[in-house]
């Protein structure tokens, strides 16, 4: 992906953009701005009470220095801040069908990247393998979201394992201000990582987007298959024509993903996990309702 020639990634990006119009059209309009409009409020004014006012925003400092009742006004803040924490490490090279891990998170992160824009948010972009690799601020515009979609098909990342602490660390030091985080990501963890998850889901609203492949947890009889973990190099036989090799493989990933499940829950995360060459469109739905139940 990293060597694709210019007219190659033309194609590549209004490829991107015309299969998303649909989504952003038709499934995410009005989800989106119903799920996160009024995410913050900011100060407007104080004025004097009159009659009908909320007495809960009373500024009883003003209205003891001036005897006379006043409150604070607040408005729903304008605009929000969208950020996209992207997984570029190399196990998003995987791909059993007709669709690669990182390509879905580069489309999926393009639909919320239009979807804010159509909602007159600002959108920013964080790219991450071992370390953090690439940022770029939140802007608005068509053609910052195309600039972020160039960027996430032709980085070439320097790490190949996968470490979101890092990641997290700096769009906390970057992002002063509350905003709504989309991490995207197969998710491999560490203690640091839970640390940071915490700390993070503190401050803005984090949603996590695990990126995978069924053939990851439910492998196919194909006989003696040579495997390559793309981050740390390890290589194996394995014969997936026994029928217990492939059982034992599906039960460590099925507990794998339960474990990252867990961690999100207690960390009060949703979580949306998605399928290369699966539609995705349905589990977002899923997930825009949920919020909105919430509310």
């Amino acid at each position: 992906m990293a060597d694709l020639d210019h007219k190659e990634l033309l194609k590549k990006v209004r490829r991107i953009q015309i299969s998303t119009k649909h989504a952003v059209n038709d499934v995410f309009a009005g989800q989106y701005h119903s799920v996160f409009k009024g995410r913050g409020m900011e100060f407007d004014e104080v004025r004097e009470y009159v009659p009908g006012d909320d007495i809960r925003s009373i500024d009883w400092n003003v209205t003891a220095r001036t005897g006379t009742p006043h409150i604070k006004k607040f408005v729903e803040e304008r605009e929000m801040t969208v950020m996209l924490v992207v997984d570029v490490s190399a196990s998003h090279l995987f791909g059993s069908g007709k669709q690669m891990k990182r390509d879905l998170a580069a489309e999926v992160a393009a639909v919320l990247a239009f979807s804010a824009i159509r909602n007159n948010d600002r959108i920013g972009l964080i790219l991450f393998a071992e370390e953090v690799e690439k940022y770029i601020p939140p802007k608005k515009g068509t053609r910052h979201v195309l600039r972020l979609v160039r960027e996430m098909l032709t980085h070439q990342p320097q790490g190949k394992g996968t470490n979101a602490a890092p990641a997290l660390d700096y769009l906390n030091h970057v992002s002063t201000r509350k905003n709504v985080t989309f991490l995207i990501s197969d998710f491999m963890f560490s203690d640091e990582y839970e640390k940071l998850l915490k700390i993070t889901a503190r401050r803005h609203d984090l949603i996590n987007v695990i990126i995978g492949d069924k053939h990851e947890i439910a492998w196919p009889g194909i006989g003696v298959v040579h495997w390559r973990d793309a981050e740390t190099g390890e290589q194996i036989l394995v014969d997936t024509s026994s029928r217990q090799a492939r059982k034992t493989l599906g039960i460590e990933q099925t507990r794998r993903a339960g474990q990252i499940d867990e961690m999100h829950r207690k960390a009060g995360i949703d979580t949306i996990r998605l399928f290369a060459g699966e539609p995705y469109e349905k589990e977002f739905i899923k997930f825009f309702r949920q919020r909105a139940s919430r509310r």
